[in-house]
This record gives C-alpha cells, structure tokens and sequence, in this order.
C-alpha cells in the first residue's frame, strides 16, 4: 500500500472540489505523490424522459460537463503546485451507459462499492472525499458516501472534507 498513492473521488459538488482544496494545499510539497481523480458515473433515471433520443442527450450532456470538472479539478490541483504528471483524471462510465465506451464500468448500484473497488484492486493508500454535511436523518434514509467509505476500508488513510 502506498501511501503516496492517492484516490480523490470526485462528483463536481462544491464539497468535492473543497475536497480538491484541501488536498492541492497539502499534498503540494509532498514528494512522489501521485492523485487520481475518480469520478464514478450515474445515469438519470430512464423513466423521467418520455423518449430514448432525450434520455441520450441528458446523458450526454451530463458526461461532458463531468469531463469539463475533472478538468478543472485538475488544473486547481496543478495551480496548487502538485504537478500535472502526478495527476491521473478517472471517469468510471456506467455499464449502462447508452453510450456504451466503457471497457471498465461502474455497476451504477453503489458508488462506495466502485471506489472502494479501485483503492483495493489499485493499491491506494489514500482515499480523499468530500462530505455533504447531510443530517442524520438524510443520511440513514438516503446514505453517506463518506461514513460508508470510513466504515468500510481498510488498510487505508480516509480524509473527510467538510
């Protein structure tokens, strides 16, 4: 396990790019790091388009403005000093993709379990997320992406970012 070797989920919400923040500032002077920006997919749901030709140009215009964050999120790391060679950009595409371009695919049943795949199949030492801040009661009817992460990994450094 290295833990140089950083995973940063990334789903373009303010939170995720403090989380980008956080680790540009800290990670900037450290030497031989490497940062891989994760972005697992989610498709809209099917049903709330009345035909297939709109649910497509949903999906595609939702895929290229995640791009476009991923990019972005980059350049701030790199605006942080962390060089652009240290820094991996990662678009996880759902299996369901009507697209269908990728040869690895996130499931679309849980993006924890996506992520926490990548760190243990990867090698990650690092894991870093962003937190909502949701209550308690959103997260026990909804879920937390980050209290699961904590709760499930291992071997591993977590860092929350508020």
């Amino acid at each position: 396990m290295q833990t140089q070797k950083i995973l940063l989920a990334f789903d373009s919400s303010e939170s995720s790019y403090n989380a980008v923040a956080y680790a540009g500032s800290m990670l900037a002077h450290v030497p031989d790091v490497h940062v891989t920006l994760v972005f697992v997919e989610r498709l809209p749901d099917r049903d709330f388009f009345p035909d297939e030709a709109s649910w497509r140009a949903e999906c595609d215009s939702r895929t290229q403005a995640h791009h476009r964050h991923l990019s972005a999120a980059r350049t701030r790391l790199t605006e942080y000093g962390i060089p652009a060679a240290a820094i991996d950009e990662r678009y996880l595409a759902s299996c369901k993709s009507p697209f269908g371009q990728a040869t690895v695919c996130s499931t679309g049943e849980s993006v924890v379990e996506d992520i926490l795949r990548i760190q243990r199949e990867e090698g990650y030492g690092t894991v870093i997320v962003g937190k909502r801040g949701v209550s308690r009661t959103e997260a026990f009817l909804f879920g937390s992406v980050s209290n699961r992460i904590i709760q499930e990994t291992q071997g591993c450094t977590v860092w929350v970012v508020g």
